[in-house]
């Protein structure tokens, strides 16, 4: 009787971890996806949460010079500053004027910090 309980613990032990690992990676990687505009109406509510945001490169704003390159993306009517704080090499087709997707957060400063950068395909790809 004693190792039928034993592994029966052991079971629940092993299903309530899986369970709460699960939760976290969900948690993680589940990210809030905004245009410019609407980031910028809501971005004090957005501190700590995970958010993708869509829109053009600022032309003469990429700054690759300093160890994390930043840029600026844009709507027409709103600008957001943006850190690229993440590990991966960036996109050939990432540059000024193009149209970009990062994830991120909000740093306490207000800068978005980037962990990860999708280019838009480059107009030379397109259908004609």
């Amino acid at each position: 009787m004693a190792a039928r309980t034993k592994f029966i613990l052991g079971g629940i032990v092993i299903v309530i971890a899986l369970a709460v690992l699960g939760y976290i990676g969900y948690r993680e990687s589940s990210a809030v996806y905004l245009t410019i505009d609407e980031y910028s109406s809501k971005k004090d509510d957005l501190r700590g949460k995970t958010v993708k945001l869509a829109g053009d490169v600022v032309a003469g704003s990429l700054d690759r010079s300093k160890p994390q390159m930043e840029f600026v993306i844009g709507s027409s009517s709103t600008k957001i500053r943006v850190c690229y704080i993440g590990k991966e090499i960036i996109p050939d087709t990432f540059k000024e004027g193009s149209k970009a997707l990062v994830e991120g957060v909000v740093a306490p400063d207000g800068i978005f910090q980037a962990r990860h950068i999708e280019a838009g395909c480059a107009s030379k790809y397109e259908a004609e």
